[in-house]
């Protein structure tokens, strides 16, 4: 039988694995954009590309991190644990 919160533990760390790339690819595409503005002046649509990007970043990335911390220390500690 499957331990309910080790089910729990490796779903919250799969989501918290996509919450990290989808972050970093907003920041990713923040600096693309931000290339582009550079080289282009920086209009207004470019600009709350870049603004959005970061925001979006921030907001997924966050959170993934402070998860993915959480789901590590808890497997942590069962080992040392012996669970």
């Amino acid at each position: 039988m499957t331990d309910p919160v080790r089910a729990r533990r490796a779903r919250i760390a799969r989501l918290t694995e996509v919450g990290q790339r989808v972050g970093y690819a907003c920041f990713g595409i923040a600096i693309a954009a931000f290339v582009v503005g550079f080289a282009s002046g920086f209009g207004g649509a470019i600009t709350v590309v870049i603004v959005g990007a970061l925001a979006a970043g921030s907001l997924t990335l966050a959170p993934a991190i402070v998860f993915g911390y959480a789901v590590k220390a808890a497997e942590r500690e069962d080992r040392e644990s012996g669970r």
